[in-house]
């Protein structure tokens, strides 16, 4: 048990007392949900590059004390490094961003990913993604405070940047969660109705073309939307393991999925879950992914900044977005999307830049009242 005095006003202890440890606390529990769900998904994966089965397992227990000391390094900053750290963190994201169109390596026809010498393959996506919230949460902030201030056009050019390189990869997922999460903000901060309406057609005329332009994104909404369109084999055979699991699982290591799905350790992790664990395990996973989203959006509803309340909520979307999409790909409640599940998935930048972003949520979401900090 964590004993730390109230009148300690070291920084770690002003921390302790002022964060939110709930939402700490249930991150740590997905942490180690996701270190025994990649016990149990990723051998066969292993082994079919023919590594040893606990290649997979290793790597990520390497990257995952790594993301929890940047969360946590970064859950000790206030407002005000927290804006900086994104605007760095941005600016090396959106130069990885288009080196990768240029050096990118090629996996399954798209360039999303650079390769690192002993780190393996960097998503650069994922870091752009919540340095992008934080520094238009911080644009909006100031067209509010001052109307002279270019925040929204600056935001909206920062925007169709990162868009556009998304588009170009292309990774059409990844482009509608920043999206979402940038719309979100936008509405947030008073977004005119009339702008609202038009951006609402954008996106719909946007959705349209993408359909019309990338025949990955036809073929995966024409076999959502008709399951004898086209080869469903891996939600096919992930709905199938969650049916064999029942309610309470195989047991541990009696999945045969895993060996089935190519993706079984990362965009498909939850169905060996279901598998193996069962529908109550899986609702449990499910529940502290809602828990941790709501209870941070409850934090700052009542913040007075509107910097950190605009930047709190993108980050918060961003989580709970990320989760409710590969979750419900795995369950045909959309189309196919490849996306990690938040620390639970195998994936080294994926854990990192989640790190990240749950850390800067933390900061922006610890009690205020007698720290002296500005946003």
């Amino acid at each position: 048990m964590i004993s730390v005095p109230r009148n300690d006003m070291s920084v770690v202890g002003r921390w302790w007392w002022t964060v939110d440890r709930w939402s700490l606390g249930t991150v740590l529990l997905i942490m180690a949900a996701g270190v025994m769900l990649t016990l149990a998904a990723s051998p066969p994966a292993a082994e079919r590059i023919g590594a040893d089965s606990f290649h997979f397992v290793r790597r990520q227990l390497v990257f995952l004390p790594l993301a929890l000391t940047i969360m946590l390094s970064i859950s000790l900053a206030p407002p005000r490094l927290v804006r900086r750290l994104a605007l760095l963190v941005f600016a090396g994201g959106l130069v990885a961003l288009a080196a990768t169109l240029v050096m990118g390596t090629e996996i399954k026809g798209a360039r999303r990913w650079i390769s690192l010498p002993g780190f393996g393959t960097l998503q650069p996506s994922e870091f752009v993604k919540p340095s992008l919230a934080v520094i238009s949460a911080w644009l909006f902030a100031q067209k509010k405070l001052n109307p002279r201030f270019p925040g929204y056009l600056l935001a909206t050019l920062l925007f169709s940047t990162v868009l556009g390189l998304l588009m170009m990869q292309p990774d059409l997922g990844m482009a509608l969660v920043v999206s979402a999460v940038w719309a979100g903000q936008f509405f947030l901060a008073g977004l005119p109705i009339w702008l609202a309406g038009l951006g609402g057609g954008l996106a719909v005329a946007g959705l349209v073309g993408a359909y019309m332009t990338f025949s990955h994104v036809q073929h995966r909404i024409d076999r959502f939307l008709d399951p004898d369109a086209g080869d469903n084999y891996q939600v096919n055979t992930a709905l199938e393991a969650f049916m064999n699991g029942g309610l309470f699982g195989r047991g541990p290591g009696e999945g045969t999925v895993k060996a089935q799905l190519p993706d079984a350790h990362t965009d498909f992790i939850m169905a060996v879950a279901g598998e193996e664990f069962g529908l109550i395990a899986c609702l449990v996973v499910l529940l502290l992914f809602a828990f941790v989203t709501l209870r941070s959006m409850s934090r700052i509803a009542s913040d007075t900044s509107l910097f950190i309340m605009l930047a709190a909520a993108g980050l918060v979307i961003q989580f709970g977005l990320q989760a409710f999409v590969n979750i419900a790909s795995t369950v045909q409640l959309i189309p196919a999307k490849g996306m990690t599940l938040p620390f639970i998935s195998y994936g080294g930048s994926s854990a990192i830049a989640m790190a990240v972003t749950v850390g800067m949520m933390l900061a922006l979401t610890r009690e205020r009242a007698g720290l002296g900090e500005s946003a």
